[in-house]
């Protein structure tokens, strides 16, 4: 390919007008791209800021669904769900997952009655009802078991979508947990409920202020790094989506977002199906923080990262920003 040597060709033709620049951007986000992750407490008439996320908080019930009505208006399609589970609830099995009346289950019940129109998310993991912290179930010597805790995963999964959950997100990376868990749906009558597998899950240092917001962080006795993926692999990502297709994810999820563009990219080239990208909780706190120190102005700085994501190739984000993006998007 070859082009015009300047002066004919001058690049900046096209950028020195607002209107010029609207007409050849090559992509655009929306308020329809975004997912907001809410984090849902016990209790009424309960907010709970996030120390170390700064604009975040916990909401009881009631308050979710004025979060999701919220979105509504926005334009924010749809919304992901996080429990903190009350700390006598939480247990080495996590059997909390499986009450039909639990955090989780309360809330998408009282969202789909209130604002049906909004997509609900769930979260599909242990870890916010496990007392050590852990995803998944333990051996006597602190190992995550997977065929074990993909046994609960399945309880987990269908309790959320008798209760109304319109997309199971399993985040707990066990191997096989999304054939398990899609078959499961399918015999009890949920075959429209969606599978978007956290397929490429990192064991990430971004995680910190997330796991503060669901209680988990005091808790979590060792690491993740048997089951979420080394930071240094990226043909394993390839693999790990390749498996979570096969079994009947209807999208996928790359996580952390910034730290792994290049993985979104690789993702998107090599199936073109739906890739979402979570910008986790560090990633947010980093971009608040170098607001708050003047580094950059906070609107610039969301909107330039949620862009670099649809750049790369992403459907969508999962992003805590999501409100304040779409206000910026609707002028």
């Amino acid at each position: 390919m070859s082009y015009a040597p300047y002066p004919a060709l001058r690049l900046r033709r096209t950028r020195a007008a607002a209107w010029s620049r609207a007409l050849h951007a090559e992509h655009r986000i929306s308020p329809a791209d975004l997912i907001w992750p809410l984090f849902v407490t016990d209790g009424s008439g309960v907010e709970e800021p996030v120390g170390s996320l700064p604009g975040v908080s916990r909401w009881s019930v009631d308050g979710i669904v004025t979060q999701a009505k919220l979105a509504r208006d926005l334009g924010i399609p749809c919304i992901a769900l996080f429990p903190n589970t009350q700390p006598d609830r939480r247990s080495d099995d996590g059997a909390e997952a499986l009450n039909p009346d639990n955090l989780m289950c309360r809330a998408i019940r009282a969202i789909k009655d209130a604002v049906p129109e909004v997509g609900v998310l769930t979260d599909v993991a242990l870890d916010p009802y496990t007392a050590h912290g852990q995803d998944g179930l333990l051996d006597g010597h602190g190992y995550v078991l997977n065929d074990a805790t993909i046994d609960v995963l399945i309880g987990q999964a269908l309790n959320q979508a008798a209760a109304g959950a319109d997309i199971i997100a399993p985040s707990d990376m066990m191997d096989g947990r999304v054939g398990a868990i899609r078959e499961a749906l399918e015999e009890t009558g949920h075959p429209n409920v969606q599978i978007m597998a956290y397929a490429a899950k990192y064991a990430s240092a971004f995680y910190g202020p997330f796991r503060d917001a669901v209680g988990s962080g005091g808790l979590l006795k060792g690491d993740k790094k048997s089951y979420q993926m080394d930071p240094a692999n990226g043909e394993e990502a390839l693999r790990e989506v390749a498996l979570d297709l096969e079994e009947g994810a209807d999208s996928v999820m790359v996580k952390p977002g910034l730290p792994y563009l290049d993985i979104v990219a690789r993702v998107k080239d090599a199936f073109a199906v739906p890739v979402f990208a979570y910008q986790v909780s560090g990633e947010y706190a980093m971009i608040e923080a170098a607001a708050a120190a003047g580094a950059g102005d906070r609107h610039a700085l969301v909107l330039e990262t949620l862009m670099s994501f649809k750049r790369a190739g992403c459907t969508g984000v999962l992003t805590y920003h999501a409100p304040l993006a779409a206000r910026l998007l609707h002028g």
